[in-house]
């Protein structure tokens, strides 16, 4: 019989328990396993999860109180009774749920997975409540670091702020203390968005930055008013800061460790939320190629869909060769997309909007990648048959997106009206005018959204937008879903924590922190939350034949929560947990019994 660490203590207490038993078995209640031996086996699984409340996402059988899986591949649903007499044997493992909740593995529908890894290994500023605390946590990196070296982190947000820094322009601070603080050490940090990023003196000095820069096409050095950099840089500025290390460019040796080590911290947090399968939205393709090394050896522990972001001549000449990366190391791998920024964020108004800021009058946000070159981007994704994923937050961004999309459909064939059968995607898809909400559903496109944006922005999005506008087209959920399209679910981590239970919360309640509701007619019914994070999120990127449902044929990608999603009351949702996470048929991570 195999044993498992722990099992005694588990036993003991409310945790997944976890066995593995001989012949046939039955269940005799609530955290108590009978085992029966000798009995004879139809089918010997590797793996059963029973005696609970399995949820599959599957419109013919929604649910059932056991599954059996065989070689990473689920083999049969049906009651506990029935799994455990024809399908256990002295080899499988068996998983109590003890009345737990099991569903598909969560899938991550839009995030940065490199960036997840590498935000674990810099300094964490989200959550930090002023700018006063991020110049104390920089000032603290700079006593442990090398003279010269960079200091680097993210996740910053003004508008989470609990006062405004002395002197603001614009809100955003000015570098005097910053640079005060590290005087000797260039200092980056990225803002939670990822549009903007601030520099303190030395960062700017080493960068080769004066009040004589000129602001680069589609992004702005944010400057006083005497016309000096205040160290806040927006959109394509960003790429004038020059971050690197003090001895020059890391060694080849340094630099695959460092990956290594980004793509391991990764995997462990998204199996830590129960995320089987990671939607990249944007890798390189040196990135992408020690991915591909690692599903091949075996060696990564979570399954990716990636798209590829490099420049659009690196894309015209090698997408084709990747775009044979198919489900490769036994599913782990795929490359599937093209990823373009049509806009910036709405938080550093680099958002394109039809209309001006509320709260900036002058502005209309940025367009950040030439017109031609995503034209360019749409017949590379038509000869190749990846998808096209273009970045856009703001409502002329998405208009502009969608325009995009039907000019290259409609060039495929002039009769065509649609795109469905391509599924290209708009990531966020934030900020719609009403007139475009039905083309989403008309053009086949999967509005790729993250809940969780619309209660970690809530509290300010009325001011940039006024209430009128956010009320008529932000984050319009229930209309895109009524009207038919496709709505898949995300983080964009690390722009916010990889958590979907944070993305359910906020899809079904529209709750912000301060309790209000967020506009709640736009709010998704649990069902749909779910759907969005599951079936639609393997939808989003052709996956739905292995993924996003459980049933039998279909890669055994399972995530088991601590309490029943549809049984807690809205204000409990964001206490759930994820207890087991399940890739492959193998149990990857397990909540910890002190945790």
């Amino acid at each position: 019989m195999r044993s498992v660490a722990g099992m005694l203590r588990a036993a003991l207490t409310a945790a997944t328990l976890i066995v593995a038993c001989p012949a046939t078995a039955t269940s005799s209640g609530p955290g108590r396993l009978e085992v029966v031996r000798g009995a004879p086996v139809t089918a010997a699984a590797d793996l059963i999860v029973h005696n609970g409340r399995i949820v599959t996402m599957d419109d013919a059988r929604p649910e059932a109180q056991a599954l059996a899986a065989k070689a990473g591949r689920i083999v049969a649903l049906g009651t506990d009774a029935e799994i455990l007499a024809n399908h256990a044997a002295d080899t499988t493992t068996i998983v109590d749920l003890r009345g737990r909740l099991a569903i598909p593995g969560f899938i991550e529908g839009h995030g940065h997975f490199a960036g997840l890894g590498e935000s674990k290994m810099n300094l964490d500023l989200a959550g930090v409540p002023s700018w006063e605390a991020v110049i104390a946590m920089v000032a603290d990196a700079v006593r442990r670091a090398k003279p010269g070296e960079w200091i680097v982190g993210r996740g910053w947000h003004q508008e989470k702020w609990t006062s405004t820094p002395p002197g603001a322009v614009e809100g955003f601070p000015i570098h005097d203390a910053l640079s005060a603080a590290s005087p000797d050490n260039p200092v980056w940090l990225t803002h939670a968005s990822g549009h903007a990023g601030f520099a303190n003196a030395r960062a700017m000095a080493d960068s080769g930055i004066s009040a004589d820069t000129p602001d680069p096409d589609g992004g702005e050095i944010l400057r006083d008013r005497s016309g000096l950099p205040t160290g806040l840089f927006r959109q394509n500025a960003q790429r004038l800061i020059q971050v690197r290390d003090p001895a020059g460019a890391l060694s080849p040796r340094a630099q695959f460790e460092r990956m290594d080590r980004a793509i391991d911290l990764a995997v462990q947090a998204c199996l830590e939320h129960g995320v089987t399968t990671f939607q990249d939205a944007g890798s390189t393709f040196p990135v992408i190629d020690r991915l591909a090394e690692r599903a091949r050896a075996g060696t990564l522990g979570v399954r990716l869909w990636v798209m590829i972001r490099t420049d659009i001549e690196l894309i015209e000449e090698h997408a084709e060769r990747y775009r044979s990366m198919r489900r490769i190391g036994d599913d782990r791998l795929t490359v599937g997309g093209i990823k373009f920024a049509i806009d910036g964020a709405l938080g550093s108004r680099g958002a394109w909007l039809l209309e001006p800021y509320s709260d900036s009058p002058d502005r209309t946000g940025f367009i950040t990648t030439p017109m031609a070159t995503l034209e360019r981007a749409a017949a590379v994704a038509m000869r190749t048959g990846l998808q096209l994923c273009i970045h856009a937050i703001g409502d002329r961004g998405n208009r502009e997106a969608l325009d995009l999309f039907e000019r290259a459909f409609r060039r495929a064939s002039p009769d065509a009206r649609s795109g469905t059968g391509r599924r290209w995607r708009i990531e966020h898809a934030q900020h719609l005018d009403p007139d475009d909400i039905p083309r989403f559903a008309r053009l086949g496109v999967v509005a790729s959204m993250q809940a969780v944006h619309c209660t970690s922005d809530g509290p300010w999005v009325a001011s940039r937008l006024g209430t009128e506008r956010a009320g008529r087209g932000a984050y319009m959920w229930r209309a895109l879903l009524d009207s038919g399209a496709v709505v898949s679910n995300g983080s964009d981590v690390p722009v916010e924590s990889i958590d979907p239970i944070a993305g359910l919360a906020a899809a079904v309640t529209r709750r912000l922190p301060d309790g209000t509701q967020f506009f709640p007619a736009q709010r998704m019914t649990r069902m749909e939350a779910l759907r969005s994070y599951t079936r639609s999120a393997a939808h989003a990127a052709f996956e739905e034949d292995i993924k996003g449902t459980l049933m039998p044929g279909m890669l055994a990608d399972i995530a088991v929560l601590s309490e029943d999603f549809f049984d807690v009351p809205d204000e409990a949702i964001d206490r759930l947990r994820v207890d087991l996470t399940i890739v492959g048929g193998r149990i990857a991570w397990q909540r910890p019994l002190d945790s």
